[in-house]
């Protein structure tokens, strides 16, 4: 028997009794108890909006401005001055926000039914100015309030309500990859897609939150991020599965990673081959 690390008894009860280490609800998060179906990503990725929020020291001096969706819900548990915008006009209702109060943090929360059905050229053109505000997408290839049909970002093959054989490029045209609209423009500071579907994700989402802060904190422009998220409601399989089914079937089309920061600026096709050569290099090589 090879020398592994110490584990965890499991045939009897821990000699240390558990103990608590800090806060798990923050601050910014009046109540835990939401309304949202059972496995949606919604709520981790306002949690770690919230938490970045908190840690930059802006909670009183941060404006949101909310979209249409599952995630409006929330507004009566964000802690935070929050605007309610019509559908699709977050950011030009946040562009005008941050023209009157321009020392306050102000950001977006939409889905993409919202952002890219609804209000695509909202966010092109405030990009394009290059506003200094935060846009956040919750991106999960539904219109998941509305009952689960296509979106704009929703994947070929993927089922909806509307697209019960899957999506089909010939007939409902092909996703649209917004954060790729973005990062060329000129006025974008910073643009990212991250995810909520596993811890490692959960990290490195919050990170380019906070980096999509610090530049418009910096004053360097507009800044996005795109946080793919669950919704197994919406996509007619079981809670447990949503996760799988986030990484195999958004994923290989909305890449995450960062599409601009600072000097570099790359595609969705370029992170997707970065992620693969980063897959292949971590398999254990074969006998």
């Amino acid at each position: 028997m090879s020398d592994r690390s110490p584990t965890v008894p499991i045939d009897r009860p821990p000699s240390e009794p558990a103990r608590r280490l800090g806060h798990f609800k923050p601050r910014l998060l009046l109540d835990t108890d939401h309304d949202l179906c059972p496995g949606c990503g919604e709520p981790v990725a306002i949690r770690l909006l919230l938490d970045v929020i908190e840690e930059l020291g802006c909670a009183e001096r941060a404006i949101g401005v909310v979209g249409i969706g599952c995630y409006t819900a929330f507004t009566s548990a964000m802690d935070v001055d929050l605007v309610q915008a019509l559908h699709g006009r977050a950011p030009s209702v946040a562009t005008g926000a941050k023209r009157m109060r321009p020392d306050a943090l102000i950001f977006t929360l939409q889905g993409d039914g919202d952002m890219v059905n609804e209000g695509l050229q909202e966010v092109v053109h405030t990009a394009a100015r290059g506003e200094v505000v935060t846009c956040v997408l919750l991106n999960n290839g539904v219109f998941g309030e509305t009952g689960g049909h296509m979106t704009a970002t929703t994947a070929l093959g993927q089922r909806t309500k509307n697209t019960l054989e899957g999506r089909d490029a010939a007939y409902h045209g092909h996703p649209i990859r917004i954060a790729d609209l973005l990062a060329p423009l000129g006025g974008s500071a910073y643009v990212a897609r991250g995810s909520v579907h596993d811890a490692t994700s959960v990290v490195k989402t919050k990170a380019m939150l906070r980096r999509a802060f610090e530049a418009q904190l910096e004053g360097r422009g507009f800044s996005f991020v795109e946080i793919l998220t669950m919704c197994p409601t919406g996509w007619f399989v079981p809670t447990a599965e949503g996760p799988g089914y986030l990484d195999r079937v958004l994923r290989p089309v909305h890449a995450t990673g960062e599409l601009k920061n600072g000097e570099r600026c790359v595609t969705t096709a370029a992170l997707l081959a970065e992620n693969a050569a980063a897959q292949a290099a971590a398999r254990p090589p074969r006998d």
